[in-house]
Parts: structure tokens; C-alpha cells; sequence
């Protein structure tokens, strides 16, 4: 099992960052792929970003690529998301999903997911 937690979320204005972190605990964190994921009200979850088990490949959404940064320290079992020029249509709840695949971009592949940080992006 690995337990996954995040924070980091919040209220900011269009333009502005925001950095989430998930931890993990539970089984052996570089063993896992990691993902960020996104659900806004009525709509589906939506891939966002991944990184390998080594943070040697990433994978992201066309539609955050050049403001977010996917990274992980192995170390502090902990995966981070930097936001960067954000948007109000970021305006989601944050998952953070571990794979013991590649870090893939679909959500049947991940078998752990925390339960979701806020994000709200005002115009």
C-alpha cells in the first residue's frame, strides 16, 4: 500500500504560483512513476503532468506545458508541482497518483491516489 497526501493548494489570482507537494509513505516511493491529475466541477479527471521513478522523464498536458514543473526528491518521498502563469480554467481539485508502471498519462494506470488538494485561480 502507499498512502498519498497532498498540500499546497489555494486561492490565487490569474497570473500568480502556486507549488503542491504529495508525500508518500507506505512502500518504497522510487519504485513509482507519480502523476498529477485534475477534476473541475462536471468534468472528468484530467491528466496534468508525470515524472518516472528517477525524474529522468517527464510528461505533461499541452495545456499547462511551460508553466508547470513536475519534480520529485526521492529522499523526502515527496512529488512537487510547480505552477507557474496560472489561469482561472486551472481552477481544479489537484490529485497526486502513484504507478508502479511508467508515468503514464491515463488514470487506470496509477493503483494510488491522494485525496486532492484545492486549487482556485480568480480573474
Amino acid at each position: 500500500q502507499v498512502q498519498l497526501v497532498e498540500s499546497g493548494g489555494g486561492l490565487v489570482q490569474a497570473g500568480g504560483s502556486l507549488r503542491l507537494s504529495c508525500v508518500a509513505s507506505g512502500r518504497t516511493f522510487s519504485s513509482y512513476a507519480m502523476g498529477w491529475f485534475r477534476q473541475a466541477p462536471g468534468k472528468e479527471r484530467e491528466f496534468v503532468a508525470a515524472i518516472s521513478w528517477s525524474g529522468g522523464y517527464k510528461n505533461y498536458a499541452d495545456s499547462v506545458k511551460g508553466r508547470f514543473t513536475i519534480s520529485r526528491d526521492n529522499g523526502k518521498n515527496t512529488v512537487y508541482l510547480q505552477m507557474n502563469s496560472l489561469k482561472p480554467e486551472d481552477t481544479a481539485v489537484y490529485y497526486c497518483a502513484a504507478n508502479s508502471g511508467g508515468p503514464g498519462r491515463r488514470r487506470y494506470e496509477y493503483d494510488y491516489w491522494g485525496q486532492g488538494t484545492q486549487v482556485t485561480v480568480s480573474s
